[in-house]
């Protein structure tokens, strides 16, 4: 079995309220329900945490060192620029995919750059709530592909 963290950024706590337009009106506990039916027949274990603080983030990449096998992350707006998690994404060394509900590249110009990008396997944005999905089938690939477990 697969041990996955997943993060969700700031103000992801308020989706389904914030802006439908653009971010959905699912609310994170049914993405977060949607997403363990999905990890049960993947055979991979979730936790997942949600916090607007950025210090809080970085304690849960840490602490998923040694615990973990890899990390779904919607940094939120830390995207954009939060060096200090992709400088504890770097640290941890784990396979982390990278999740946002909008195309990121298809809004304003301050959000087409991620600075966690280049740390990360991969990037999943404009799918809305099913970008969670894929982004977890994504680590599940690089799992099998790396033979990391069975």
């Amino acid at each position: 079995m697969y041990n996955v963290l997943v993060l969700h950024g700031p103000n992801l706590n308020m989706l389904g309220i914030r802006e439908p337009g653009v971010y959905g009106n699912e609310s994170l506990t049914a993405i977060t329900t949607n997403l363990e039916k999905t990890a049960v027949g993947l055979s991979i274990g979730l936790e997942s945490f949600q916090s607007n603080h950025e210090g809080a983030l970085i304690d849960k990449i840490h602490e998923a060192y040694g615990t973990k096998d890899g990390i779904l992350i919607n940094p939120g707006a830390f995207t954009h620029y939060s060096y200090a998690i992709r400088d504890a994404l770097a640290a941890v060394q784990l396979p982390a995919v990278e999740v946002h509900l909008s195309n990121i590249h298809k809004r304003e110009e301050f959000r087409h750059r991620s600075v966690t990008a280049p740390v990360v396997i991969g990037q999943i944005a404009g799918f809305g709530a099913y970008g969670y999905e894929l982004g977890l089938l994504a680590l599940h690939r690089h799992f099998r592909k790396a033979g990391d477990h069975s």
